[in-house]
Parts: structure tokens; C-alpha cells; sequence
């Protein structure tokens, strides 16, 4: 959907030419969110302000779903662009309702349409409508102001999204949730999206892929698992940080790793079924007791089981923590360690026992994931 090709920005200064920009060439697939990371000066901002020609190239070519936009007036260009920034930039003396269908309005949509647009953007980014639409910027926090940004981005549907460190001004907490409220509307509304942060683990969680530049260059530009797996150089390892194989946590949900081979009891079964089913499935410590409905309801310990006569339901004991199947590893190895447990059980949405995940398979999955990485990597080096 995006594709640079060779672009190229030199700058004149005092001191000579510098090389903002060095022949870059990459493409972002239809629907996808490609985030742009590197240290400051790097050319990353000056790479995505060529996309829309707010910064114009010295050389090379911008193609947007094929298109060569070189051709293109500049003004209907952005007007199929969406672009959020830092500052945000709201118009001041307009209210959220005219700020969100500035584009609309220019692009010569009706009243009745454009101020529909102007509710449906407020629905999906959670700010009630008729509480904000006739309010002035001045009158919002930052964080609000910052949706007002993406909804405003997004109000005349542009196939193609800008995004220049968009939440980089926002507190932590206010900066996480509308993250997460970005990614859940990416999900449906499925736009291709170019986004500059100096931010690795804002990249990890919000690219589809992520681009590395030093100096100008595109130094490698890999999924997030592959470029935590396998950096290209030690300069992108070293700007990854030492911790880049915990920041892979992030990245593998509990679906991936986990055994569907679990041992479960019932609460009718007798202490001594407990312990050879604990035996049978090479269990160090406890198996599960699960219910009718096969949820979990407690856990019977080898100690217990090889100690005790009786019933299980006599004798459990609970489960401190569960693990859904579509979280993350950095919750379960959380959850592991606060909990002292080397293996948690897993759940779907009804709460029933899936399955279980365990300390080991985590190790094995992450390291069998970079040894792969770092192959491919080494056979693109080689020409392979």
C-alpha cells in the first residue's frame, strides 16, 4: 500500500549537505502498521514527512497503492492522507465537531454526513458525543485531545494514515490505554499506517513490522519477533537493550506455547488416583481438580496425594492463577514468579480447562523462535 522507493532527502546548510535521508526503499503491506525507530536525527520523521510532501524529496519516488504520487497536486494528496502528530494541533477556535470534520468539510461533504462522521469518529474513540462535540480544545485534557487528533486522522476514511511519535506527550497510564484503544479500532478499521517513535516497547506492541535507521539508513526492517530474535548488527542490538528477550514476552500469546495434555481429577476421585495420574503425566508438584462444567476449582500436591488417604475434594488446595489464552507471556512468567509456580493452567473465554503452560516450554519456544531468526538472518547475509 505504501512503497518508498530510493527516497532521498539532502539538506542544505551553512556546513554543506547533510543526508537526511539515504536512498530508502521499503513497502508497507495493505492494513498493516509499520513503526519507524531510531535515535534522534536518525531520518525516520524526515523519511514519513516525504510520504505526504511536507517535507519534498531530493530524489526517488513515493507510491501510494500503486500509484506514483509525484503526480499528484499536493493539496488532494494530504486531503487522502491521514496525519497525527505529537502537538496534535487542533485548531483553537474551532469546537471538536468542526476540528473532526475539518477534511469533510473540505473535501465537500454535506452537513447531515459529515456531522454523522463527526459522532461515529467520537463513538469509536470512547468520547461520548454529545458531552464533547460542541466543547473548544482548551476545554479537554491532553489525552482527550490526542483522540480528538486520531478521530479528526481518520474522519474522511484516508486508505492511508501518518503518525509522528502520536503519543509521545502523553502520561504512561493515559498512553497505554489509548494504545490499546488504537489497536482494537486498527482491528476493524484495518489501515495501512506509517508511525515515527523513539519508543522500542511502544513498537513492539503497535507495529506490524518495525523499521531501524542510523544515520539516515535503513539499517533492517524485520517483524517485531524478528528483530528482538536476531538484530542485523550490533548497533541494532545494542539499541534494542540487553532485556530485547523479555521484551519477546510481549509479542507470544499463551495459545502458542501451551500443551493441550493435561491431567485432571474431579472432586469424587480418591487421593490415590490423584497421585498416579500425577505419575502418569510427569507432573512435579500438583495436577488440577476441575468441576462438571471443566473449569478449575483447586489443584491436589504430590505431598498431599502420596501422604493422605481419602478424596480430592477433601484435600485441595487453590489455584492461585490462571492464564487465558490470549495473554501474553510477560503475564504468565508475572504471574509465575509472584506465585513461585513453575506452571499455570490455561482457560478460554467460559473459564474451561484448555490446557497448561510451564516454565520450560516458555525457555524452549523463545529460544527455538531466535535460533530461527538468527538463521534467516545469516542466509540474507550470505545471499542464501
Amino acid at each position: 500500500m505504501i512503497r518508498l522507493d530510493n527516497l532521498t532527502k539532502v539538506f542544505d546548510t551553512p556546513k554543506g549537505a547533510v543526508v537526511a535521508a539515504d536512498h530508502i526503499s521499503m513497502e508497507v503491506p495493505r492494513g498493516e502498521i509499520c513503526v519507524l525507530l531510531g535515535p534522534s536525527g536518525c531520518g525516520k520523521t524526515t523519511t514519513l514527512k516525504m510520504i505526504n510532501r511536507i517535507v519534498r524529496p531530493t530524489s526517488g519516488k513515493v507510491f501510494i497503492n500503486d500509484e506514483d504520487t509525484s503526480g499528484l497536486n499536493t493539496q488532494e494528496l494530504r486531503r487522502n492522507i491521514g496525519y497525527v502528530i505529537q502537538q496534535i494541533g487542533l485548531f483553537p477556535n474551532m469546537t471538536i465537531e468542526e476540528n473532526i470534520t475539518a477534511v469533510p468539510r473540505l473535501l465537500g461533504w454535506d452537513a447531515k454526513r459529515y456531522k454523522e462522521r463527526a459522532r461515529e469518529m467520537m463513538a469509536m474513540i470512547a468520547m461520548e458525543p454529545d458531552a464533547f462535540l460542541k466543547r473548544y480544545p482548551s476545554e479537554l485534557s491532553g489525552g482527550q485531545q490526542q483522540r480528538i487528533g486520531v478521530a479528526r486522522a481518520l474522519a474522511a476514511d484516508p486508505p492511508v494514515m501518518l503518525m509522528d511519535e502520536p503519543f509521545g506527550a502523553i502520561d504512561p497510564i493515559n498512553r497505554a490505554v489509548i494504545q490499546d484503544e488504537f489497536l482494537k479500532m486498527q482491528q476493524d478499521l484495518k489501515k495501512t499506517i506509517m508511525f515515527v517513535s523513539h519508543d522500542i516497547d511502544e513498537a513492539i506492541k503497535m507495529g506490524d513490522r518495525v523499521a531501524i535507521f542510523r544515520e539516515g539508513k535503513l539499517v533492517q526492517y524485520s517483524t517485531p519477533d524478528d528483530l528482538l530474535a536476531a538484530p542485523k548488527n550490533a548497533f541494532v542490538e545494542s539499541f534494542l537493550g540487553e532485556d530485547r528477550a523479555l521484551k519477546r514476552l510481549n509479542l507470544v500469546k499463551v495459545r502458542e506455547v501451551m500443551s493441550h495434555e493435561i491431567g485432571t481429577v474431579t472432586p469424587d476421585d480418591s487421593l490415590e488416583t490423584a497421585l498416579q495420574r500425577i505419575d502418569d503425566y510427569g507432573y512435579q508438584n500438583a495436577i488440577v481438580m476441575i468441576n462438571d462444567r471443566q473449569r478449575p476449582t483447586g489443584m491436589i500436591t504430590r505431598a498431599i496425594a502420596r501422604t493422605t488417604k481419602g478424596y480430592c475434594r477433601d484435600h485441595f488446595q487453590g489455584i492461585p492463577a490462571a492464564v487465558h489464552l490470549d495473554d501474553d507471556l510477560r503475564k504468565v512468567a508475572s504471574l509465575m514468579f509472584s506465585n513461585d509456580m513453575t506452571w499455570l493452567p490455561c482457560v478460554d473465554d467460559d473459564e474451561r480447562i484448555m490446557g497448561q503452560i510451564t516454565q520450560r516450554a516458555i525457555t524452549h519456544h523463545l529460544g527455538s523462535r531466535h535460533r530461527v531468526a538468527e538463521h534467516s538472518v545469516a542466509d540474507q547475509n550470505t545471499g542464501v
